[in-house]
Formats: C-alpha cells, structure tokens, sequence
C-alpha cells in the first residue's frame, strides 16, 4: 500500500472518529499505528510528513485518555495527514 493509500485510510478514519465518543474513537485512532509506521524507505518529505499526523493523531489520543478538551485538536491531525497524503 502507497504513503498516499494509508494516508487516505487515516483519513477517513480521522474523519469518522471524530463523530463518535471518546470510547469510540480511542480504539479507532490505536488502529490507526499500523498504517501510520514506516514500513519503507521514503523521501524526508514522505517520513516528515507522516511523523507530523502520527504525531498529532498521538496528541488526540492523549486528551481522549486523559478526558481532556480535543478542540482544535481533530483539525491538526486531519491537516497533517493531508499533507502527508500530499508529500512525494
């Protein structure tokens, strides 16, 4: 699978957890680890890129856990797995 398709599938389902409750949507983002790894040698772009949303998509996880506030939080992760989907 390409940078680009798992960058589509976090995507999605950013998209969807953001809907759900906060019970829902930890497990959802734990799922997301696996496609956010490196599983090859890229451009720094590429690894720059995907270390930004799987950090961000880290910093959700957290509040979710912790029971703290998301705001701003599901935008910043969604905006990062753009730009990786968009890196080359």
């Amino acid at each position: 699978m390409s940078d680009a398709e798992k960058a589509t599938q976090v995507l999605d389902t950013l998209r969807a957890a953001e809907q759900v409750s906060p019970q829902a949507a930890l497990p959802m983002l734990n799922g997301l680890v696996g496609l956010v790894q490196s599983g090859r040698e890229a451009s720094l772009e590429v690894e720059e890129a995907r270390a930004g949303a799987f950090m961000a998509i880290c910093e959700i996880g957290k509040a979710l856990h912790r029971g703290q506030p998301t705001d701003g939080l599901w935008s910043a992760a969604i905006a990062a797995t753009e730009r990786w989907k968009m890196a080359r």
